[in-house]
């Protein structure tokens, strides 16, 4: 009696085994060339030297936290993972919660989503130009010197100075004073040069000449400078204009006694109380012009550059977690404000817990997403900030194809990032496997 011959395995869509690992070959040869070898490579090449003929061992993995460029990078990528992400998705979370309810919210998120339709470096380019130094060419500090100047009064005539021959000479806290006190019936000379005169007010005069005034301290104050030639030294010109607005003092044992401000002509005006004193001109009148925050130099560098890429992805987080709240079940909601919640009740204790499975994939994507950001630094952070924003991307761009490259480092930051990576990785697997067994 002949025995049944085996039937070969069929899946369930009846496709024989070699027939789907032939499918498959090209991918996975594609896998291997793209992902597995360059991943091997890397490990190998992070234990030989700068030329890659001796074992180094690991001194490549030592230098890595002893090298205060590199530790700087590291550090800065330990705050993108803390910063970024979070910012990301509680913005995210709270556009599309709050858009949900009105009318243009589709617009809105629109909008919103719209930085991601741009490249990385796009939009290194867009904020390198938003944080421009320059009020009138970056927008950030136009914003931040408009606001400035609304509560704070800005200096009259910045960088004005006198000249030896003038009867000024520096007080010491940025201001300046007369050399000699000044009497009651004699003309006060305040002469100044250094404003440009496209700096100088608009409604300016031409500079009334100093008249004596009995039991009055009488003077002018005035820019000493002919255009074209021509003036000379403590004489009021025909073409020299006045100081408008410069605050003049007058000070006694110390004290101020009294104040007054030059008109448009530059002639000012003071009691009989001001004879003997000396006439000082406070350092307010010279203060340089407020140019907003340095936003690129090395103390706000990190922060500036994060604010770009919650602008890009914020988008991305609401546009995720919109779609988790659309699928929270609504009766839910309204059984909670029935039984007297208020709306921030319903958000935080029925609303942000029905989508943590989103949050989760939300925060674990900007996590590894931010574990290799590179083109925002290496576009936004100028060359002498570039230190002080440095990440583990950059750092291995910067170890494997700099000036001074040595492949050794380079690789071990390759690998240092890896290491970093999977935790997160692992961590999102298991999540989705525990999500499909429900």
């Amino acid at each position: 009696m002949s025995s049944a011959r085996p039937v070969p395995y069929k899946s369930v869509t009846g496709t024989r085994r070699a027939v789907a690992a032939g499918f498959l070959l090209p991918a996975l040869v594609l896998l291997g060339a793209l992902v597995v070898y360059p991943i091997g490579y890397s490990v190998r090449r992070s234990f030989f030297d700068r030329s890659g003929d001796s074992f180094a061992g690991l001194a490549n993995y030592v230098e890595l936290f002893t090298d205060d460029t590199i530790l700087t990078a590291v550090k800065n990528n330990a705050i993108w993972v803390v910063f970024a992400p979070a910012v990301a998705t509680a913005l995210g979370l709270v556009f599309a919660v709050l858009t949900e309810r009105v009318r243009w919210g589709t617009a809105f998120k629109l909008v919103v989503f719209m930085p991601m339709a741009i490249s990385m470096l796009a939009a290194g380019i867009i904020f390198r130009l938003v944080y421009e130094q320059d009020p009138d060419r970056g927008v950030a500090n136009a914003v931040w010197v408009g606001v400035h100047d609304t509560f704070a009064e800005s200096s009259v005539f910045p960088k004005a100075r006198p000249l030896p021959v003038h009867p000024l000479k520096a007080a010491g806290d940025g201001g300046y004073v007369t050399k000699s006190p000044v009497r009651a019936g004699e003309p006060a000379r305040l002469p100044l040069v250094g404003v440009a005169p496209a700096q100088m007010p608009g409604d300016a005069r031409p500079a009334a000449r100093p008249e004596a005034a009995p039991g009055r301290i009488t003077g002018t104050a005035w820019l000493d400078f002919t255009r074209g030639g021509g003036g000379k030294p403590n004489v009021v010109d025909a073409k020299e204009l006045g100081l408008k607005g410069l605050r003049i003092e007058a000070v006694k044992d110390g004290k101020v006694v009294a104040l007054a401000t030059a008109g448009a002509d530059g002639a000012f005006s003071l009691p009989e109380a001001a004879d003997g004193a000396l006439l000082r001109l406070p350092a307010s009148n010279f203060r340089e012009q407020y140019n907003g925050v340095h936003w690129l130099g090395p103390s706000l560098v990190t922060p500036a550059v994060i604010g770009s890429y919650v602008w890009m992805w914020a988008g991305f987080a609401m546009v995720l977690i919109a779609a988790g709240l659309a699928a929270v079940p609504r009766e839910l909601l309204e059984a909670a404000r029935v039984d007297g919640a208020n709306e921030w009740q319903v958000f935080r204790r029925v609303t942000v817990p029905l989508l943590a499975p989103v949050l989760a994939v939300v925060l674990v994507t900007l996590m590894i997403n931010v574990l290799k950001v590179f083109d925002l630094v290496f576009i936004i952070a100028p060359g002498s900030a570039q230190d002080d924003a440095n990440v583990l991307a950059l750092q291995l761009y910067r170890s494997s194809f700099g000036t001074d490259a040595d492949l050794g480092v380079g690789s071990a930051i390759a690998v240092l990032l890896l290491l970093l990576v999977l935790p997160v990785m692992f961590f999102n697997i298991r999540r989705m496997r525990r999500e499909g067994r429900r």
